[in-house]
């Protein structure tokens, strides 16, 4: 089948007043008459310059293709692909069931591609760090802005699954009733670390994450893991360096020590929770899950907020505005702390769709080394020397976590394949 498509142009048809001549571009197969016809039509007729060129309707879909990209490119803008891991892993086992005839991909290209997403996956982290601590330094209300930030998440996805740009997944009870669990503890993390940020540094309290791993292990070790030797060696040094830093931290706050711990064993159980309720729900992607548990999570959380601090919001309000000088200046820093607190999680979840877990943890732990790095440069907190001691060492053993506990998973794979 074929289809023709006028374009003006100057070639390869060209007609010219004294001598009306045409040079016509067309598939050898096509019958001679109708261009015959088309000629006589229009010999008395001085034409417009123009391009005649027929085109299979095989080669005008993949053109079409192209132009889904862009829609994909706003549902997914920091991606190497919006497919799950389950549908990528399907898909080369189908194509390639022995391993195969597999064209190999280009290495420069894939390492830029990672490289990009890991860049904007830590600068959207810097710039929600930096915009939430400003304003919590004058608006000191974390209730409120915690539930702001899960507002704005809530609002961008659902106004991606409206206008299709992210396919929405099928939402039945029980998939609602798997989530409840992770969104309470994902709640219960986000807030207490918003609390945290309220209370003391971004460094301090991003030094003290930084100890999630040994409530990983306490915690799976208690539901009936076994994690190896090197896995409880490694924790050894985060609790001590988590230690030293908080003896030494000049902005030391008692409640912002235990938020950030409280936050720790939030994401812990949300992580350990989600992979034990929501196994027979594998064909939700990362993005579309953390969609729905913001949205859970911002029903469980304002109601305590307007509880906890709602009285104080509006003479906060005013004071802050005060402070500040100008309430556009205001707005402006509260939405910024809010669009990318979504999209630096949205980035998070789209970077594990595509790398290992071993790539993502030691992602991961470099993403604190840059934020503490960043956020101690433009608050200017002083830091001491054994602070900052106590914190490398934190950070060291967060990696040799990561490297161990990939290769527990690495032969507990093996393990599976050789029985």
């Amino acid at each position: 089948m074929l289809s023709s498509n006028v374009i003006p142009s100057s070639s390869p048809v060209t007609s010219s007043k004294p001598n009306h001549h045409f040079f016509i571009n067309a598939s050898p197969n096509l019958k001679p008459n109708p261009l015959r016809r088309f000629e006589a039509q229009h010999r008395a007729t001085p034409l417009k310059s123009f391009k005649l060129s027929f085109i299979p309707t095989s080669q005008i879909q993949p053109s079409i293709a192209k132009l889904g990209s862009f829609s994909r490119f706003l549902s997914h803008p920091f991606e190497l692909s919006s497919k799950p891991r389950y549908e990528i892993v399907k898909a080369a086992s189908e194509a390639n069931p022995e391993g195969e005839n597999v064209t190999p991909t280009d290495p420069k290209s894939k390492n830029l591609k990672l490289g990009l997403v890991f860049g904007l996956w830590y600068f959207q982290n810097i710039v929600f760090n930096i915009y939430n601590k400003k304003v919590l330094n004058i608006f000191p209300f974390p209730w409120l802005l915690a539930s702001f930030q899960l507002f704005v998440g809530s609002i961008w996805m659902l106004v991606l699954w409206s206008l299709k740009l992210q396919p929405c997944p099928k939402i039945s009870k029980p998939f609602i009733i798997a989530l409840l669990g992770p969104a309470l503890f994902h709640t219960i993390g986000h807030i207490s670390a918003c609390v945290s940020f309220s209370k003391v540094a971004v460094s301090f309290t991003h030094v003290i994450k930084s100890a999630e791993p040994v409530f990983s292990v306490i915690f799976s070790s208690v539901l009936g893991d076994k994690y190896p030797t090197q896995v409880w060696l490694s924790i050894i040094p985060i609790v001590l360096g988590c230690s030293l830093a908080a003896v030494t931290e000049v902005s030391f706050n008692v409640q912002g020590l235990w938020c950030a711990l409280i936050s720790n064993v939030g994401f812990v159980l949300r992580n350990i929770y989600s992979k034990r309720s929501l196994e027979n729900f594998k064909e939700v992607d990362g993005l579309n899950l953390y969609g729905w548990i913001t949205i859970l999570s911002l029903l469980y959380l304002f109601p305590v907020a307007i509880f906890v601090e709602g009285s104080q919001w509006i003479p906060g309000y005013y004071k802050a505005i005060e402070a500040i000088g100008k309430a556009s200046t205001f707005y402006t820093w509260v939405l910024v702390s809010g669009v990318f607190y979504h999209l630096y999680n949205q980035s998070s979840y789209q970077a594990l769709d595509e790398i290992s877990p071993l790539t993502f943890s030691v992602g991961n732990t470099m993403k604190r080394v840059v934020v503490i790095v960043s956020s101690v440069l433009v608050f200017r907190n002083p830091v001491r020397p054994l602070n900052g001691l106590g914190s490398a060492i934190a950070i060291l053993g967060t990696f040799l976590y990561s490297q161990a506990t990939s290769k527990k998973k690495a032969q507990k794979i093996e393990d599976e394949k050789t029985s």
